[in-house]
């Protein structure tokens, strides 16, 4: 599968980023453990992503009730996403999924019946682009 979304080609050239909180954890996970933002972050790193998309580690999002957290962005027409209650040992697949999907608009808007089930329930938030298109 992951295979098969490295092929998809964007329709923006503006490349796609995944921001992984590296110091996220889960409620009941043992604090002493490696943390889930890590793992997803080494998971991530193993896949083979999607053209365009690139994945990078931050400390914190500040999503810390929601954690393991995200954020999905791709340049400034595009709208952005932040998820939460991601599983490294679930998930990945259907992150890369909707990151392809997501790589695949010009504007950040996947359909919600194309979006993987991951990022239609576990959305925090969506933040608009910086450039907004115009009404006129």
């Amino acid at each position: 599968m992951a295979e098969d979304l490295a092929e998809i080609a964007t329709q923006d050239t503006a490349e796609v980023t995944l921001t992984i909180c590296t110091t996220c954890k889960r409620e009941g996970v043992d604090p002493e453990a490696t943390r889930p933002g890590s793992l997803l972050m080494a998971a991530l790193d193993e896949a083979t992503l999607p053209v365009g998309v690139k994945v990078r580690g931050v400390e914190c999002l500040s999503a810390c009730k929601r954690g393991c957290a995200m954020v999905l962005t791709g340049g400034e027409e595009r709208w952005s996403y932040i998820y939460g209650d991601l599983d490294p040992d679930t998930h990945v697949d259907e992150i890369l999924a909707g990151a392809a999907a997501y790589a695949a608009t010009a504007d950040g808007l996947v359909p919600w019946r194309e979006r993987p089930q991951v990022f239609r329930k576990q959305s925090i938030a969506r933040i608009p682009p910086i450039k907004l298109p115009s009404k006129d």
